[in-house]
């Protein structure tokens, strides 16, 4: 079975108030063209599918459209669950439809997917957290934690009579609970798999993620993920990586655009696995990354003074990326300069003055022997490149004896 691992889309999400989905779009359209070229049978959408619980509707009409596409009629499988961004309910509402597709939707950990037909293969069993798929002949039995908040967790670990030395367990310990019970399922014959949305223990995060975890609680050790897994994909962090404690089983795939300035450093991918058991021994137990193409990069351009950063975004103008625009500066910077940056690049997401002026303490002391007058005098004639009138430095003076004499 060849599998392709993939989480955290965030349809919709923003860059500082700037929309990012043409870029969202762009991705989509290649990893359709990925699925294609690699032959996937089953696809693995590890949560976060949306960046808010209310999505755009361009942001919906650009996931499904995407699902109809990677189904091929039914010939390829999906599995979708949902992230701390998703509306459970509302990622499943569109289950009926996408059953005929191959698609399968799981908002909660107590999510039952119906047996039967999927497109063109079959969901042979199922049950609270796990389902069992066959596509062209091979199982595999697939253990399924949509983002397990405390509430979502306990209702199915424990029913309301529970006692209260269950309830005190710690969040870890309730994770390696719920798996442990629904690991009977795992077979000799069946590709064992599970997928979750949740945060690892010694996984580096990147900034971008909204925080699942409160003071530590919410944070899970990899060593609770079943031991007879074959391959473990997981959503929520945004930088690609190994899962520790998992003996090199479980990914996070990360996300697929750089969602801000810390993620530049690393690329953004997803995760090809090809998996074959036969009476419980691997047969093949191969796992690859594929990079994605950045469309649209996030770039800090650090200039040295105003008019190099004017120059700059002048004869970059049209280079498709976003700007941080850092300056070193000795005065601020007037919203004309401004102004002027950003009708040459459109883009430019902030613009962060470095301020170089360094008052050592002869200057100090030379400040406070001056008057507000003088002071002021000079303070204009470095910012505005000229000399302060008689009218505007009287006016700032009766306003300065004003505010003393109160």
């Amino acid at each position: 079975m060849k599998i392709l691992h993939t989480a955290d889309w965030h349809l919709g999400k923003n860059i500082e108030g700037h929309s990012r989905m043409d870029e969202q779009q762009c991705f989509l359209n290649d990893f359709v063209e990925i699925v294609e070229k690699e032959n996937i049978d089953l696809i693995i959408l590890a949560g976060d599918v949306y960046d808010s619980y209310n999505p755009p509707a361009r942001a919906e009409q650009m996931f499904y459209e995407t699902l109809k596409r990677l189904s091929k009629n039914g010939e390829r499988m999906t599995v979708v669950i949902a992230g701390n961004h998703d509306n459970p309910q509302r990622l499943e509402a569109p289950g009926p439809l996408a059953r005929d597709h191959g698609i399968l939707m799981a908002g909660l950990p107590k999510t039952i997917i119906e047996k039967g037909a999927y497109g063109k293969h079959q969901v042979v069993d199922s049950g609270e957290g796990f389902v069992e798929i066959e596509i062209n002949g091979e199982k595999a039995v697939i253990l399924l934690l949509p983002y397990p908040s405390e509430k979502r967790l306990n209702e199915v670990l424990y029913d309301v009579a529970s006692d209260d030395e269950e309830n005190k367990k710690s969040y870890g310990d309730r994770i390696f609970s719920y798996f442990n019970q629904l690991q009977t399922h795992f077979r000799k014959d069946t590709i064992n798999l599970v997928v979750s949305h949740i945060f690892a223990m010694n996984s580096v995060e990147s900034g971008s993620e909204r925080s699942i975890q409160l003071g530590g609680t919410y944070i899970v050790d990899g060593n609770c993920f079943p031991e007879k897994t074959h391959y473990i994909a997981l959503g929520h962090i945004h930088k690609p990586q190994v899962v520790s404690g998992t003996g090199k089983r479980g990914y996070y795939a990360g996300s697929p655009l750089h969602f801000n300035r810390r993620e530049i450093a690393y690329g953004k991918k997803c995760m090809v696995v090809e998996l074959e058991v036969e009476n419980e021994i691997t047969i093949k137990n191969e796992i690859r990354e594929i990079e994605l193409k950045v469309y649209k990069p996030i770039e800090v351009w650090q200039c040295q003074n105003i008019e190099a950063a004017i120059k700059k975004c002048c004869e970059n103008g049209e280079r498709s990326c976003w700007v941080y625009l850092e300056i070193e500066t000795d005065r601020y910077i007037r919203e004309d300069e401004i102004k002027k940056m950003k009708e040459y690049k459109a883009d430019i997401l902030e613009v962060i003055p470095k301020l170089t002026t360094i008052f050592t303490e002869a200057r100090l002391e030379k400040l406070t022997d001056q008057s507000f007058g003088d002071v002021f005098k000079e303070f204009y004639r470095r910012e505005r490149g000229a000399e302060a009138d008689e009218e505007v430095l009287d006016l700032v003076l009766s306003l300065f004896e004003e505010e003393e004499n109160r």
